[in-house]
């Protein structure tokens, strides 16, 4: 693959911005970077791919975050093991930023759960007493699936934390579980989170 142009990168720095300041997604936070920069760029410049945007978030956070950022990881990671275990009957898997390692207190956590009945989930948080917005977003196969979203309180940042349950069929996860180009996964379930925590803890 050639290198990223200068603009790319440029756009990729001010995503990052956007990701660890605002707590924006990936995707939404290249097309305000990109414009950002002005209009009439769309069609000559390459936005940034998820590996370079990455890059740059960490480095944002290595220079702007890095005496907060582990702790507030550390208190995301804690509200994504209490859902993963309140839901544990739907095999949840955690995703996204705070399983990467990059998420601070703006993140939302990101979590997959897998049913063979998709109204299985809402009935579960009606029977815990858990109130629940419904959206939607493009699953695995291309088609539109369940999201399950809460505000949840978080005892150590002393603040709401948003959480969003995407609603999976069971069979999407044989696949969900292999390792990328680097040898990472893209996902993990609630043992392997706590392996993470454990490590993260002896670290620091």
């Amino acid at each position: 693959m050639p290198p990223a142009s200068d603009l790319t990168i440029e756009i990729a720095a001010i995503a990052a911005r956007l990701v660890v300041d605002e707590g924006m997604e990936y995707g939404p936070a290249k097309r305000r970077a990109l414009k950002s920069l002005g209009r009439g760029l769309e069609r000559r410049v390459e936005l940034p791919d998820n590996d370079l945007l990455e890059e740059q978030v960490r480095e944002h956070i290595a220079l702007f975050c890095g005496d907060t950022q582990p702790q507030e990881l550390a208190a995301m990671r804690e509200v994504a093991a209490l859902w993963m275990q309140r839901l544990a009957e739907f095999r949840p898997h955690l995703t996204g930023a705070v399983w990467r390692g990059t998420a601070t207190r703006l993140s939302a956590v990101h979590l997959q759960l897998y049913c063979d009945d998709s109204k299985a989930a809402e009935i579960a948080l009606i029977n815990q007493g858990v109130d629940y917005d419904v959206g939607s977003t493009t699953g695995p196969r291309g088609r539109e699936v369940d999201v399950l979203t809460v505000a949840t309180p978080s005892p150590t940042l002393g603040e709401l934390v948003t959480v969003h349950c995407s609603v999976l069929d069971y069979d999407d996860l044989r696949g969900g579980l292999k390792a990328d180009a680097k040898g990472e996964r893209e996902r993990g379930d609630l043992p392997a989170l706590r392996r993470l925590m454990e490590s993260s803890n002896a670290a620091a």
